[in-house]
C-alpha cells in the first residue's frame, strides 16, 4: 500500500509540476503560485473536514513548519522551471528532495530489506541519471549569462535549493504523525500561503508596486488551479504513505515524479530525452519493481 500511495503521489506531483511550470513560463513563479496555493489550501481543507480527526497543536506546528519549507521550495522550483528546461530542473530538484529524507530515516534507525534497499538505491541512481544535463547547453548569451548573477539565478541551482526545501517538507510531515487526520496538511498549506504572500509583498516593495505580468487568459488560470489541486492531492497521498511506512521509502518513491514531468515536457515542448535520461527511466522502473516485490 505504501508503494502504491507513494507512486500515486509521484504521478500527481509530476503532472502538477508540469502544469505549474507551463503557467510560470507565461507569467512569473509568484503569480502562478498565487493561484495554485489557495486552490491547494481549499482542497486539503475540504478533505480534512471530511476525514475528521483530532486537532492537535503539535501536529499543526509540524505541518506549518513543513509548509514554510515547502512554500520556499515551490517559489524557487517554479522560478527554476521558468528559467531552465523542465527535463533538467525537475530531476535535479527531486534528487535533492530524496537524499535528505533517506539520510534522516537512516539516522532514525530505519532498516530496509535487501531487495527494497537495492530498489531505493536504484531509484536514487535513476533520479540522478534523469537529471544529467547536456554539458554543451547554455542558458543564455551575453554579459547577463555569465558570472555570479547567472550562477545564482540558474535553473539547476535553484532546482537544487528547492529540492532541499522539499526534503525538509517530507521530513517534517512525517514528524506530524497521523493522530490529527489531515489537519497537518491544512497547516502546511497555510504555511505555503504565508511564504507566497510574503514574497509577493517583498516583490511589490522592491519593484515599486509592480509584481510582474499577470497569468494571461482563463485557460492558464485553469491550469494553475488544476496544478494546485493536484499538488494538494499529492501531499495527501504522500502524507498517508509516510505515516503507514518508512520515511526513506515513501520519500524516494514520491521523488520519482520527474519521470512524469520529463515525459510531458517531451510531448508538449519537444524537449529531447538524452540517452542517459532514457537509461535513468529504465533504472527507475527496475528500482520500483524491486521495491514492490520486496
Amino acid at each position: 500500500m505504501v508503494t502504491v500511495l507513494a507512486l500515486s503521489a509521484a504521478l500527481a506531483y509530476g503532472v502538477a509540476d508540469f502544469l505549474g511550470g507551463a503557467v510560470a513560463r507565461r507569467s512569473t513563479a509568484l503569480k502562478a503560485l498565487a493561484w495554485c496555493v489557495p486552490m491547494g489550501l481549499a482542497v486539503v481543507l475540504v478533505a480534512a473536514l471530511l476525514a475528521g480527526g483530532g486537532f492537535g497543536w503539535a501536529a499543526m506546528a509540524w505541518g506549518f513548519g513543513a509548509g514554510l519549507a515547502g512554500g520556499t521550495g515551490l517559489i524557487t522550483f517554479y522560478r527554476a522551471l521558468a528559467r531552465g528546461p523542465m527535463s533538467v530542473v525537475a530531476p535535479v530538484s527531486a534528487l535533492a528532495a530524496a537524499v535528505l529524507p533517506v539520510g534522516v530515516g537512516t539516522l532514525r534507525g530505519e532498516r530496509l530489506d535487501a531487495a527494497v534497499l537495492a530498489g531505493v538505491l536504484l531509484c536514487l541512481v535513476a533520479i540522478g541519471l534523469v537529471s544529467m544535463e547536456n554539458g554543451g547547453a547554455k542558458e543564455g548569451t551575453g554579459p547577463e549569462a555569465g558570472g555570479r548573477r547567472r550562477l545564482l539565478d540558474s535553473g539547476p541551482l535553484m532546482a537544487g535549493l528547492s529540492g532541499a526545501c522539499f526534503g525538509i517538507f517530507f521530513v517534517l510531515l512525517k514528524s506530524a504523525g497521523d493522530d490529527a487526520g489531515l489537519w497537518p496538511l491544512v497547516a502546511a498549506r497555510a504555511g505555503n500561503l504565508v511564504i507566497v504572500v510574503a514574497a509577493l509583498l517583498v516583490t511589490l516593495r522592491f519593484r515599486g508596486g509592480e509584481s510582474g505580468p499577470r497569468v494571461p487568459g482563463r485557460a492558464l488560470i485553469g491550469l494553475a488551479l488544476l496544478s494546485g489541486a493536484l499538488d494538494a492531492g499529492a501531499n495527501g497521498l504522500y502524507f498517508i504513505a509516510v505515516q503507514d511506512g518508512m520515511l526513506s521509502l515513501a520519500a524516494v518513491l514520491t521523488s520519482l515524479y520527474p519521470a512524469v514531468t520529463v515525459l510531458l515536457a517531451r510531448i508538449a515542448y519537444s524537449e529531447r530525452l538524452r540517452v542517459v535520461q532514457r537509461i535513468g527511466m529504465a533504472v527507475a522502473i527496475a528500482g520500483v519493481a524491486l521495491v514492490t516485490t520486496g
